[in-house]
């Protein structure tokens, strides 16, 4: 049997899973012309969020922000030095689509581990990053960079008009 602790990670997985799911569906109703069944699928997302949220409150997920930037690090490094990886190559070896968005998001990943690093190097110093800072993302394969790109993206060549202005979501 499962311990309480093992059981809210799976929950904490399968809630996380399940927002990003019904995000994706919503997208595809909207696009098929469903505006409210979309509608009814984003709020299921977010309620979905405030599960992931508690369970993960109760896992006592969440520490100080130097705490969470160094889980953020070495989950980002996880991902781009042995979780892509194999996944990229096996994907590749068996001409899958899926190799394509696993490379992407590999290279993506060092990206973010580097961010994410210069941010815990802030906290560490007693300072937030610099409020001028705006973040663009790249629609593709979720390449970051910092200010307006001027260049394709250098992890999948999309036009430097494609990256977002993120604003931040709450």
């Amino acid at each position: 049997m499962a311990t309480t602790d093992e059981n809210l990670a799976t929950a904490f997985a399968g809630e996380s899973q399940a927002n990003r799911k019904y995000l994706a569906f919503a997208k595809k109703a909207e696009t098929d012309g469903f505006p409210q069944i979309a509608k009814l699928l984003r709020t299921t997302a977010e309620a979905e969020t405030i599960h992931a949220m508690g369970h993960l409150k109760a896992m006592d997920g969440v520490g100080s922000t130097a705490e969470n930037l160094q889980a953020a690090v070495d989950g980002e490094t996880y991902e781009f030095t042995d979780m892509y990886p194999p996944m990229f190559e096996q994907a590749k070896a068996e001409g899958h689509k899926a190799a394509r968005m696993f490379g992407f998001a590999m290279n993506a990943e060092k990206v973010h581990a580097k961010l994410y690093q210069m941010a815990l190097d802030a906290v560490k110093g007693g300072k937030d990053l610099d409020e001028s800072i705006q973040f663009y993302i790249c629609p593709i394969c979720g390449d970051i960079e910092i200010g307006q790109p001027t260049d394709p993206c250098p992890i999948c060549r999309a036009p430097a008009d494609k990256f977002r202005l993120y604003h931040g979501a709450k």
